[in-house]
């Protein structure tokens, strides 16, 4: 079935696409990984470790350490280590809509080499892994979806009672690393107190900021020692800063959900969010500096996050004030495709048309939980100026299907693929077929916006993307120069805008007293 299905998302996104020009910036600077050793491939397991959280290990440490208060009362479980085998994305979602942080790999096993993702051997490859998690003691279990509760833990900053018990639990915590054969994880520095972790991911974008590093914006940092976790989103500038405490050396790694609310997930199998490892590093945090020379998967995933989090904050009312794309946008990013497309497919746009359902062999009832809103396809595109222009150009299609939905958008896209069909290469036809106009507005739209949002960012005059095509995005930019703000015009992007004709009468409606240049403008470019 995933094997089926990742060829139809390849599909797809080949046909619905656009035909994105981009401009090419400079030569990239050499930066610094944390490791370059790291793999983004499988992760490969090595032998079992016995787990310090445990609740019987953390008995047996606080009885060693503290004899007289251990026999006082029994320690309860604060959290359980469970592994779930959820069977399609709505499961998934749901467990992620509860809170459960997902896992793919195992959590008490040496990592022999690092990697982005784990799938299980006893699972079928067709099949959504085990996902590992750690949740409260009290966690009710949804139904229908299956678990395996692994083991009792405790971890003493979930549990009220030891903040005035007298006790150092960070020692009895070390203590329990010891004597579970773990001493070597342990870090010298900790020996006093647990740190908690804090940093700054930063990337390099040579056309940008003068080539200084940038944070990576809102992106999650997760790490992890067993089944202790700790989880921060990092702030505009790339700044992070956890709450729990370590002795020993976490695992840490990016998780592409981003606190504005959009994710970017393709690994190698279907997730909400894709991973990137970065390896073990000291409790008191770690500090990454990403380029156009650190590993290629890490390099796209960050630009594209920086400029969808760029596009989601001028969206605001200060600023461009229009619409957001929908909460819970996903992008995939697919490096062997030219083309992109903002299908919309997990808002539920164009997977009820029997005709897509059909071209796809029947898989329209699994693209509607798979397939993302927005794929970027990121070949010859090596510079974070490339991919900005293409990220916001799809982001802007996006920002429109969130202004007039499915029916609009479904059209929309249904026009580019029989396009794409038809002429076997020019996703846009001659604009002469049926639902044109609907293609003829929403490029418009983005091959403009783009434009101004890469001209913002880069500075120098604003590009012109998209003018050599059979629609005018030159309409925009010339009222946009002569006084229209970014909102004006987005606010005549009406569900009855689906032609130049009608985009032009929907302008006229919200703007008689501009009308004398409205008709100018599309006298000019008839």
């Amino acid at each position: 079935m995933r094997k089926s299905l990742f060829l139809s998302a390849l599909l797809l996104s080949a046909l619905c696409s656009c035909n994105k020009e981009h401009v090419s910036a400079p030569g990239l600077q050499s930066g610094s990984y944390p490791d370059p050793s790291l793999t983004h491939d499988q992760i490969v397991l090595g032998e079992k470790l016995e787990d310090p959280y445990a609740i019987q290990n953390i008995t047996k440490a606080l009885e060693k350490l503290y004899p007289t208060k251990a026999g006082r009362e029994d320690l309860t479980p604060t959290d359980l280590y469970v592994r779930f085998l959820p069977t399609s994305d709505e499961q998934v979602e749901t467990l992620l809509a509860l809170g459960v942080h997902l896992t793919d790999h195992p959590l008490d096993y040496r990592i022999k080499v690092e990697g982005d993702w784990y799938h299980d051997p006893s699972i079928d490859d067709e099949d959504i892994t085990w996902q590992y998690a750690v949740v409260a003691h009290d966690f009710t279990f949804p139904e229908g979806i299956p678990y395996e509760l692994l083991d009792e833990c405790y971890i003493a900053e979930n549990d009220m009672v030891t903040r005035s018990d007298g006790i150092d639990w960070d020692a009895v915590e070390r203590e329990s690393y010891i004597l579970t054969g773990n001493a070597d994880m342990i870090c010298p520095e900790t020996k006093a107190t647990a740190v908690a972790p804090s940093g700054r991911i930063t990337m390099v974008d040579p056309d940008f900021a003068g080539g200084k590093p940038i944070g990576v914006s809102g992106v999650r940092v997760s790490c992890n020692s067993f089944v202790k976790f700790a989880h921060s989103y990092t702030d505009r500038d790339g700044y992070y800063q956890m709450k729990t405490k370590f002795s020993a050396k976490p695992r840490y790694r990016l998780v592409f959900k981003n606190s504005m609310n959009f994710s970017i997930g393709f690994n190698l199998i279907l997730v909400p969010a894709s991973v990137s490892t970065l390896g073990k590093g000291e409790p008191s945090g770690m500090s990454v500096t990403i380029t156009g020379n650190s590993e290629d998967k890490v390099f796209r995933r960050c630009a594209v996050n920086n400029a969808a989090y760029d596009f989601f904050s001028r969206c605001s009312e200060d600023d461009l004030n229009i619409k957001t794309p929908p909460k819970n946008t996903r992008i995939w990013i697919f490096k062997s495709l030219g083309k992109s497309c903002s299908a919309m497919l997990h808002q539920g746009a164009v997977v009820e048309n029997g005709l897509v359902n059909t071209y796809l062999k029947g898989y329209g009832s699994l693209i509607k939980c798979f397939l993302p809103d927005i794929v970027i396809g990121t070949k010859e595109k090596e510079s974070f100026a490339d991919i900005y222009g293409t990220t916001v150009h799809e982001l802007a299609h996006a920002s429109h299907y969130s202004k007039v939905g499915n029916s609009y958008w479904e059209k929309y896209i249904w026009y580019i693929i029989t396009s794409a069909i038809s002429s076997g290469t020019d996703s846009y036809g001659s604009g002469t077929d049926k639902n044109a106009g609907y293609c003829e507005v929403g490029e418009m739209w983005a091959y403009f916006l783009e434009s101004k949002m890469f001209k913002d960012r880069y500075g120098g005059s604003m590009p012109d993307f998209g003018t050599s095509f059979w629609f005018y995005p030159q309409i925009f930019r010339y009222l946009y120069e002569r006084g229209f703000s970014c909102s004006e015009l987005y606010a005549a992007l009406t569900g009855e805008a689906v032609s130049k004709d009608s985009l032009k009468a929907s302008l006229l409606t919200l703007y008689p007293d501009r009308q004398a240049l409205i008709e100018q403008v599309f006298e000019r470019y008839r």
